[in-house]
């Protein structure tokens, strides 16, 4: 893969990524669509726990999140006033 820099997104501490980052991030968000499309599967029965259904759709929701943020690393954010993040 290359080594290309990719611009971050235009969000605070965010950075350029890499090729393969975007790769990672982007089979990631494949793998998510493809679950969430099985619970949205799922929520059309009558047999299942909604609430159930909902707590672990945001337990993987949340997951993909962390692992993508894993990749991409987002730093914290620099404020209006400040010239460098919070320690």
């Amino acid at each position: 893969m290359s080594d290309q820099k990719h611009q971050g997104l235009p969000v605070a501490g965010y950075r350029p990524q890499t090729d393969e980052a975007l790769a990672l991030v982007n089979a990631n968000k494949d793998a998510e669509e493809r679950v969430l499309r099985i619970l949205d599967s799922l929520a059309t029965r009558p047999d299942i726990d909604k609430r159930w259904l909902a707590v672990g759709r945001t337990a993987i929701e949340n997951g993909f999140m962390a692992v993508n943020r894993a990749v991409f690393q987002p730093a914290r954010a620099v404020l209006s006033h400040e010239t460098k993040p919070a320690a």
